[in-house]
């Protein structure tokens, strides 16, 4: 998961700042590497480093440079390794002049296209999917850089969400099948993009709408206009984990408040997995919310007993194992005063390796607390995702390798319970096929990588 923010003056007052503060609240977003890009004297510039934003980008030369039009990208890697040539945004000046371009989301094609291109001569700095966009830019030279755009974004397949800068334009365009959010807002003449509505509360914007699935808009000194991708799917597929785990709460995404969503999945998962006990925790930070909604529903006290250390990052989007089982012991630490003695509901957004769960049930329970029941607001996650989210392989998935009862044990709670996919589709409120749950069911896009001309 990776996190894009883009701006554009229309009265020339520079932009980085925005770009360097937008990048701070899509932080969650990715925490390996961070970047940011603008054209000058016709060629692509950029200030990129491994890390947080704030170590990766020096903010002093950010307030110095005087650029109209910018974009920026905060990652964590999904495809290809975690080292600085793979941080973006990515940047070429070609033969039809200076590109910039920042993706989040997965290319489910880019290995066939790859190989395509290197077979014609393409020599790839980077081992990021992101690249293949570049290079059928390229490769369509006898275009005009929008035309070739367009033109690539017609032949690759699976999930992004970008924002590009060429000579004179900001383009921001979104999958057909819609997978990852991008919104558009507006502040004094300012157009911004964003892969979540809370950057732009940041800047100071007001959210305009969302880049529609299928859709690119260009952005220009005169003009705000929409163009269309040529592919029809058959279906939406909305990401249903964003509105479990990655987005933050104050944002909205399609019109629908995470907030909200999250709180409903408590509430649903109180009604489907009732369990008798002293008091509800939620997850430091991505179950709080529902656990708000589940102790609501069922009318039973909300208390801190997690205390989360703010100076620790996501264990789950971590690049290693041992890095996220590091991370957890520092993260992560009960409240003996409220646990002991207690019977308590710990609500977690979900389980994927396990590694966060098996490791606070140990905690609660050496904090005293006479029985911990696991309450997850999603249901299992099964399948591995090709589209943005770091669960290549089945192998790597709990829930894959155990059942309902050996999971239970191998967390150490005294009883595991989940919502249903009705639950969730129901708790989030997106129109009926609209939103992607491959990784619980399994049910892929159809129309992958087939047909498509190269």
């Amino acid at each position: 998961m990776c996190g894009v923010f883009g701006a554009f003056s229309r009265d020339g007052r520079p932009v980085l700042e925005d770009i360097y503060l937008g990048l701070f609240a899509l932080q969650h977003r990715g925490q390996e590497s961070a970047g940011l890009s603008w054209i000058e004297g016709g060629v692509a510039r950029s200030i990129k480093g491994m890390g947080l934003v704030h170590n990766a980008i020096s903010q002093g030369m950010v307030s110095s440079i005087p650029a109209r039009a910018a974009i920026g990208h905060v990652r964590y890697s999904t495809c290809g390794d975690s080292i600085l040539q793979n941080a973006q945004p990515l940047t070429i000046n070609y033969a039809k002049g200076p590109v910039a371009i920042a993706h989040n989301g997965n290319l489910t094609n880019s290995g066939g296209i790859m190989r395509y291109l290197e077979d014609r001569g393409a020599i790839f700095q980077s081992t990021s999917d992101t690249e293949v966009i570049l290079h059928l830019m390229a490769h369509q030279s006898h275009k005009m850089p929008l035309d070739a755009l367009m033109d690539a974004l017609r032949r690759i397949r699976g999930a992004f969400s970008l924002v590009v800068l060429l000579e004179d334009r900001l383009i921001a365009a979104r999958d057909p099948w819609g997978f990852r959010p991008l919104i558009m807002g507006e502040r004094d003449g300012v157009v911004y993009f964003s892969s979540e509505s809370c950057a732009l509360d940041m800047v100071g914007a007001r959210p305009v709408r969302d880049v529609e699935p299928g859709e690119v808009i260009v952005v220009d000194r005169s003009s705000v206009s929409s163009l269309r991708i040529p592919v029809k799917p058959r279906r939406g597929f909305l990401c249903s984990f964003e509105f479990v785990y990655f987005a933050r709460p104050d944002s909205v995404i399609d019109g629908i408040s995470v907030y909200d969503a999250r709180k409903n999945l408590g509430r649903r998962l109180a009604k489907r997995c009732p369990v008798k006990a002293d008091l509800v925790a939620g997850m430091p930070d991505s179950g709080t919310v529902a656990a708000l909604g589940y102790a609501e529903e069922a009318r039973c006290p909300f208390e801190m007993a997690i205390v989360r250390n703010r100076y620790v990052g996501r264990t789950f989007i971590q690049p290693t194992q041992r890095v996220r089982e590091a991370g957890v012991k520092v993260k992560l630490n009960p409240n003996p005063s409220v646990l002991s003695g207690k019977e308590v509901v710990v609500i977690d957004d979900s389980i994927v390796r396990g590694t966060t769960a098996s490791r606070v049930v140990n905690l609660m329970r050496s904090a005293g607390a006479s029985k911990v029941h696991l309450r997850i607001a999603s249901p299992p996650v099964r399948f591995p995702c090709y589209y943005g989210i770091d669960t290549p392989s089945s192998e790597e998935l709990a829930a894959a390798r155990f059942d309902l009862d050996q999971l239970t044990e191998e967390v150490g709670a005294d009883s595991l319970a989940y919502i249903t996919q009705e639950d969730l589709l129901n708790a989030i409120g997106a129109p009926e096929g609209r939103l992607c749950t491959a990784c619980f069911s399994g049910e892929y896009m159809e129309d992958d990588a087939n047909g498509i001309d190269l």
